[in-house]
């Protein structure tokens, strides 16, 4: 059987780094034949001498004589820098599969560039279909492409539907671990810090999305990937806070039964799923224990203490561009917030100027999403 080729869009994160560790795992299916990064140049090496691509790409092209001086008794991996190499490297004929695991706004491009190449799609990044959800669809029905969610919750939802007509879908049922400060009062939540919002109770994931999961934007956009990857309105897209984090999403059905996903917190078999679908291959994971006394709890979102979620259902709603400057205006003040310079309440007060000062446009292309960007993040950092 040959071996499927992949590219990981941004190998040195976390989603990147574990799907590694389930190819490695499986290296009779799989082989690596891109990685990419952004600024972690001595990581994305080590990670070549290791699974030994046949090119690696760093985004930020300051640090491309050091990639290829740290490869250069390596001749057989290509070392190339800059976005447009990423979108050019997507497109390598050999590649099977994409794993979009890139942060931010910048996955957007070389996710359309994979799906105008036919690649298979496997979504990390969810800000590729907050910001342009109805685009990329019509780009993967167009091209014929698949799009396979990596998250742990779409890959529940996913699971649970696989079988399923698409008419029976009653409510889709996300679930959420509430983050760090799920029992803080307002008084308190003006206190923390960004090192407090670092420390998630369940999931260990990069700094960026660890912060969004304590404001639950990071659940908003999540509620926005929903409905694009599952065609369903928001209606009936229903948040749930479950602490600990062991059903990962669910959907209930118009006959009343509900089916979910349960295990482990652990990132390594949404990803693995996406990559064997439609089989179910082994894995080395710990397993979850029924037996053992803990509790399965769900509770209600609180969108007064966690305006976010609140503000991630509006621009799901309104529609147009509206997402795109939701994404750009969080992406400013996370960063921000992350380096001292903006307070916790501060972050949905900011996004939420920004959605009413930035242009609506009800009928984006993908210029207008750049274009969208940018001025939501020109907007969003005067207001800092």
């Amino acid at each position: 059987m040959n071996k499927q080729q992949i590219c990981i869009l941004g190998s040195t994160g976390s989603i990147g780094t574990q799907a590694l560790d389930v190819i490695q795992q499986h290296s009779d299916r799989y082989q690596v034949y891109a990685l990419t990064a952004n600024n972690s140049v001595e990581l994305l090496a080590k990670q070549a001498r290791e699974f030994q691509p046949a090119a690696v790409v760093i985004a930020n092209e300051a640090h491309y004589e050091q990639l290829r001086t740290l490869l250069a008794d390596m001749p057989d991996i290509k070392v190339y820098a800059g976005q447009q190499a990423i979108d050019e490297i997507v497109q390598a004929d050999p590649i099977d599969s994409v794993i979009a695991a890139m942060v931010g706004f910048a996955g957007l491009s070389p996710t359309i560039h994979a799906i105008k190449a036919h690649k298979k799609i496997l979504l990390a990044n969810k800000e590729t279909l907050v910001v342009a959800g109805a685009l990329i669809c019509q780009l993967a029905g167009e091209y014929n492409v698949p799009i396979l969610p990596i998250d742990s919750e779409h890959s529940a939802i996913f699971q649970s539907i696989v079988g399923e007509l698409p008419g029976s879908i009653e409510k889709i049922l996300l679930t959420c671990s509430g983050g760090p400060f799920r029992k803080l009062t307002l008084e308190q939540l003006e206190k923390v810090t960004a090192g407090d919002a670092l420390k998630h109770p369940t999931w260990d994931m990069g700094a960026k999305i660890t912060i969004d999961s304590a404001t639950l934007m990071n659940k908003g956009f999540e509620v926005i990937e929903a409905k694009w990857l599952f065609n369903q309105p928001p209606q009936k897209i229903q948040v749930l806070i479950h602490p600990q984090s062991i059903i990962h999403s669910a959907v209930q059905f118009c006959d009343g039964s509900v089916k979910a996903q349960l295990g482990l917190p652990d990132m390594r078999l949404p990803i693995q799923y996406a990559l064997s679908f439609p089989e179910r291959l082994p894995l080395n994971v710990d397993r979850l224990d029924l037996f053992k006394k803990q509790p399965l709890e769900f509770f209600e979102p609180d969108t007064e203490k966690f305006p976010c979620l609140g503000l991630a259902f509006q621009a799901l709603e309104k529609g147009g561009n509206m997402p795109c400057i939701l994404n750009a205006a969080n992406e400013v003040v996370n960063q921000a917030f992350r380096m001292g310079k903006c307070s916790y309440p501060q972050i949905p007060q900011i996004i939420s100027e920004t959605m009413q000062r930035a242009t609506f446009d009800p009928t984006p292309t993908l210029d207008t999403y750049f274009r969208t960007d940018e001025q939501a993040r020109q907007i969003a950092s005067e207001l800092l």
